[in-house]
């Protein structure tokens, strides 16, 4: 399979490389989605039980020591509390961008490899065409079709090549982005319910000093 393979000619490297390179992008990602999945699991709702209480020093330790994305939002709008509704959901739309942002390096990477993979299979399969078409040429048009046959099926051994990288790039691509839209619409959901539990509780805090 390795010589079959080697016959495309010198873009097969690269072609390898992308394959390569793909799948190590792939692998990191999913193993640091799965461990920020079971660190951040139920955080927000420990935060606001531990604000509901009042143990401001508690929730700020909490998450801190999740040491998950939600855990980082989160502690980034604890000192903001007792601000203003604008401010505070400022600070965690800010913080809930920052941490997407972190969670999709690297992704975009596979949607260029899963380009420029056929595009390299195409582009060797031209080059062997050409040199296909030179070896004729310098036989003055004496050439069997065996000859010819030879030189094209080698030249397309890069696009099959660079079509069977491609494919499976673009599926994880595709699959990894979802992956951060369901924990992108998990961080929302633990922001509107730190928001929704600091509005109550001041509104709880004015009710008792108009008592």
């Amino acid at each position: 399979m390795i010589a079959f393979i080697l016959k495309g000619g010198i873009l097969v490297i690269p072609i390898l490389a992308c394959s390569v390179l793909a799948v190590a992008i792939f692998f990191e990602r999913v193993i640091r989605f799965s461990l920020m999945k079971s660190r951040g699991a139920g955080l927000a709702e420990k935060v606001v039980n531990a604000l509901t209480i009042g143990d401001d020093g508690s929730a700020e330790k909490i998450a801190e020591q999740s040491r998950s994305p939600m855990g980082r939002i989160l502690k980034s709008a604890i000192p903001f509390r007792g601000h203003d509704r604008e401010i505070l959901e400022t600070v965690l739309v800010h913080a809930t961008e920052e941490e997407v942002r972190v969670l999709s390096r690297y992704i975009q990477a596979l949607a260029t490899i899963g380009n420029i993979a056929p595009l390299l299979g195409l582009l060797g399969t031209v080059m062997g065409m050409m040199k296909a078409f030179m070896v004729i040429q310098n036989m003055g048009g004496r050439v069997n079709a065996a000859v010819l046959a030879g030189g094209i099926w080698e030249a397309m051994i890069t696009t099959a090549l660079g079509l069977a990288v491609a494919l499976p790039v673009m599926l994880a691509h595709s699959y990894l982005l979802s992956r951060v839209d369901r924990y992108e619409a998990r961080l929302n959901d633990g922001a509107v319910t730190f928001l929704t539990a600091v509005a109550t509780r001041k509104n709880d805090e004015k009710a008792h000093s108009t008592c």
